[in-house]
């Protein structure tokens, strides 16, 4: 079967791999053809290039002028019709049996519906994000205005066009129910977030490697990821002053974003011993760090209403660390991760509740390695790729389009 794959976050392949083009390898390994559309990393790099043996076509993105957030959306806006653009003039062959493509961003929309109307071609999408309702969720769009009622005919339009659509958990499942009641709700399945299981380090090399990334004699919380908005790092400095009497508690922060600036400044106004913030690691080198650390954390806004489901936690699971995650009411991720035994939760805004549930790995390391079994062992069972490949795969048979 031909599969096209159309996203905003495509790597360069020859360099590593995230989850959605991980997952296009698993389509490979079944005897699918995949071709990948994806921005240019760099002006060296458009057209049509090999990357992991992959045909991987890169798309230049129109540049704008102003802060780098108005770019960014420019460029979002924009991209179904440079993509569009770019498979007419690609002489890549267009007649795809299967199209898949993930949110974010939902503006991908219009080169969906044409390549629908061209080929026939079914659409499946990976659904990760509920937009534009996470933007007012956070104060960065207003309901109601222009911009917010344009952005959700386009998610509508999105629903529409696609046959089938993976969603990350049961209450992002019923969230969609709910809120787009027009949704044939067949077009419906869960399809959890995956990764590539990496082998762990012989427990004999452990000291030496906290010791080469400075962390002897710490007990370290470990947040990686994102740094913006959405996660809220002012529960992380919260729970971080709460905590400040514990001499060897280390609240470790790895990544970047929009927020990292103003997360880096407000560390040091607060003169916060025991805060380290790490610009992003490589993805081994990163995996590496969270094998010495204790507990990997989870921050999600309380403000929102859709329900996220941190994609980090597979890295931790992997790591076998005990998750401790403070989160919004309305994601059922705190109730999964309790079902599976392989961490707390607690609402972002109530940092006691926080601290007396990190106390409890603190002072108890057979919890701690229990929780991170039990992680890993739900990880290998059912988070890997290829068990999502599975699931994906069993879902559009029963629905007539078996993968074959």
């Amino acid at each position: 079967m031909r599969i096209l794959f159309l996203g905003l976050a495509v790597p360069n392949m020859n360099e590593y791999h995230n989850m959605y083009t991980e997952l296009m390898v698993a389509f490979r390994e079944q005897g699918h053809e995949v071709v990948i559309v994806g921005p240019a990393y760099d002006a060296q790099h458009t057209g049509v290039q090999q990357e992991d043996g992959f045909q991987v076509l890169r798309v230049a993105q129109i540049k704008g002028f102003g802060p780098r957030l108005i770019q960014k959306g420019l460029t979002t806006v924009l991209m179904p019709y440079t993509y569009k653009r770019a498979l007419k003039r690609s002489g890549i062959d267009l007649n795809f049996d299967l199209l898949i493509l993930p949110t974010p961003p939902i503006t991908l929309t219009v080169a969906a519906q044409w390549l629908k109307r061209k080929t026939g071609l079914k659409v499946y999408l990976v659904l990760r994000d509920i937009f534009p309702q996470n933007a007012v969720d956070l104060g960065m769009m207003r309901p109601g205005s222009l911009l917010f009622k344009h952005f959700r005919r386009t998610e509508r339009a999105l629903y529409k066009v696609s046959d089938y659509i993976g969603c990350m958990s049961a209450e992002n499942m019923a969230y969609i129910r709910r809120h787009n009641p027009e949704v044939d709700p067949d077009k419906l399945h869960l399809l959890p977030n995956w990764g590539v299981k990496n082998d762990l380090l012989p427990p004999e090399q452990l000291d030496e490697v906290k010791a080469r990334f400075g962390l002897e004699g710490k007990f370290v919380v470990l947040f990686g990821g994102n740094i913006g908005k959405p996660q809220k790092m002012e529960n992380v400095l919260a729970l971080a002053e709460a905590c400040c009497e514990i001499d060897d508690m280390l609240f470790l922060i790895v990544g970047g974003g929009v927020e990292k600036e103003s997360l880096d400044r407000e560390v040091a106004a607060r003169k916060m011993s025991n805060v380290m913030v790490w610009d992003y690691l490589t993805r081994s080198g990163f995996f590496e760090l969270m094998q010495v650390a204790d507990v990997g954390l989870i921050s999600l806004s309380e403000d929102f209403t859709i329900p996220n489901y941190p994609s980090k936690t597979v890295t931790y699971f992997n790591a076998r660390k005990p998750v401790l995650a403070a989160i919004d009411l309305n994601t059922d991720y705190g109730r999964d991760l309790e079902e599976v035994g392989a961490g707390f939760w607690a609402h972002a805004p109530d940092t006691e509740a926080l601290k007396q549930k990190l106390l409890q790995l603190y002072e108890n390391p057979d919890l701690r390695e229990t929780m991170g079994n039990k992680g890993y062992a739900h990880m290998v069972a059912e988070l890997q790729v290829g068990r999502a490949y599975e699931k994906l795969a069993a879902f559009t048979a029963s629905q007539g389009f078996p993968l074959s």
